[in-house]
């Protein structure tokens, strides 16, 4: 394939139902590894905002969302470039050995979690998930680009992105429940099910393994061999164009949880659904209910994005099939950045809930899409190393947001922050006294000394301050991403390449 001149979707396409009667056993097994590893992964990270700043009298580390913004600084530079340079160990290594690899040292990076509860145990525990995550996408990736074909390979990336939903709606649910208990727990847990991969990995035969070994032994640098791929004219600006997205995607996972938790009075959406009535065990469970069912916990808004994507993304799979390849990238770039525009202009629970799938409308057309994209284009010998480069623009967007999303949080959007501006201002509180109140607790202390419910409060604060600061500042940078697409599609149709393939 000429590297100037990508073809991005080729030859026929099958219908919807034709296509997944078309997906083989091996296809199956790499999904159920997907969905077993997004499980543990997204039980953690779902979660992470919550674990490091609720206070340490609540089983918090008490920190800042600043904070919080180094562990995911390491978190996001780890995980995201990692598979850059390391995608091709794969299609040297073979793609099983480094699954395997990677499943180790992400049941060591839980253990640590759990081991260590501080600062900078969280912060190495982070990086160790994040490292074994890197090594371990381009190797699942991979086996699922060697086990689809061209006129299948929408429907294929669609239905793995929709078991990873599966593995990330159960994991938040999962971990709603044992929080409660203790976080060590969830952290053990989540190291258990990890190793589960290592009986799925004895279940299939690779495939083109034997192609594989039958090629010369790949010589030379493989980091000088990734970076001379990287300089391709049109992977370059689709990493830039694209990064905007995954700066989208991440603040919605790293700053929606605790905003949540902040300001939405999640107890409108159990009084829509059942009245005056006290919720059963099974819907507190399935909805992450606190206890008492008299509210949903951050861990249930999140899990609209999953659960929606665990129902109907193959739906998407076939519309994002037929509008081609950057349609559906530029469609579901605005609809995300719509979904985050939508949460900055109001905290009403149900249009908290509205919000998040508009976002997952729009993500459902364009990450499978760009996996899509990125395999499609990769020379037959360098698949995982291609896939690995799928990781540029979303460590990119996701470093990026590190460096904004929570600061900006904190400085604009945090309860915490805002409550003890309100103490200083409002009922002068002293720089001394402010000092001796723990993380996290500064908006207890306000209530308490305010002789107001915890509700009248909290919407005081909120109209009182610009909270939705952050969401504008994340959907107007979406909106640019999706003006870039637009100019990178008419860019390809330059150069000649095929977009609208039937």
């Amino acid at each position: 394939m000429n590297a100037e001149n990508p073809t991005l979707d080729h030859g026929r396409r099958l219908g919807i139902w034709a296509a997944l009667a078309s997906l083989g056993y091996v296809f199956w097994v790499v999904g159920g590894m997907e969905l077993v590893e997004r499980l543990a992964y997204y039980g953690v990270k779902t979660t992470a905002p919550i674990y490091a700043t609720d206070a340490v009298s609540d089983g918090g580390l008490g920190l800042t969302m600043t904070q919080f913004g180094h562990v995911l600084l390491a978190w996001a530079l780890f995980q995201s470039f990692v598979p850059v340079f390391f995608g091709g160990l794969a299609d040297r290594l073979g793609y099983k050995e480094t699954i395997a690899l990677a499943t180790v040292f992400k049941a060591f990076a839980y253990l640590v979690m759990a081991w260590f509860p501080s600062f900078w145990g969280f912060l190495v525990g982070a990086a160790l998930l994040a490292f074994g995550t890197g090594i371990f996408k381009p190797g699942i990736q991979g086996t699922l680009v060697k086990c689809s074909r061209p006129d299948n390979s929408a429907m294929a990336w669609g239905v793995f992105y929709q078991m990873v939903n599966i593995g990330g709606w159960i994991g938040p649910l999962l971990a709603a429940q044992l929080r409660i208990l203790s976080w060590d727990k969830l952290f053990y847990c989540c190291a258990a099910i990890i190793l589960l991969n290592f009986i799925l990995l004895l279940t299939y035969k690779e495939p083109g393994k034997e192609e594989r070994l039958r090629q010369p032994r790949q010589q030379g640098s493989l980091w000088r061999d990734a970076w001379r791929e990287i300089q391709q004219p049109y992977l370059i600006r689709y990493v830039l164009v694209f990064s905007g997205f995954w700066f989208m995607f991440m603040a919605l996972f790293d700053v929606l949880p605790v905003y949540v938790r902040d300001w939405v009075d999640t107890t409108a959406i159990v009084t829509t659904l059942f009245g005056d009535g006290s919720p059963s065990a099974l819907w507190r469970g399935l909805l992450a209910m606190d206890p008492e069912g008299t509210r949903v916990l951050p861990e249930g808004i999140m899990n609209v994005n999953f659960g929606l994507i665990m129902l109907v993304c193959f739906l998407y799979a076939g519309l994002a099939g037929r509008l081609g390849t950057v349609p559906s990238l530029i469609f579901g770039t605005g609809l995300c950045a719509m979904g985050l525009l939508l949460l900055g202009a109001s905290h009403l629970a149900w249009l908290v809930v509205l919000a998040v799938v508009i976002f997952s409308s729009g993500e459902m057309l364009a990450s499978p899409t760009s996996s899509k994209f990125i395999g499609n284009i990769a020379p037959p010998d360098k698949k995982a190393m291609y896939l690995g480069f799928k990781e540029l623009p979303y460590g990119i967007g996701w470093v990026a947001e590190t460096l904004v999303g929570p600061r900006l949080y904190d400085a604009t959007g945090s309860r915490e922050t805002l409550a003890r501006e309100a103490l200083a201002q409002e009922h002068g509180v002293g720089a001394a006294r402010l000092a001796e109140i723990p993380a996290g607790e500064a908006f207890a202390y306000l209530v308490n000394l305010s002789g107001q419910s915890e509700a009248v409060v909290r919407e005081a604060l909120y109209q009182a301050n610009a909270v939705g600061t952050v969401w504008y500042v994340m959907g107007g940078v979406g909106l640019a991403s999706t003006l870039g697409l637009v100019v990178f599609g008419r860019w390809l149709k330059r150069q000649g390449a095929d977009l609208n393939a039937a």
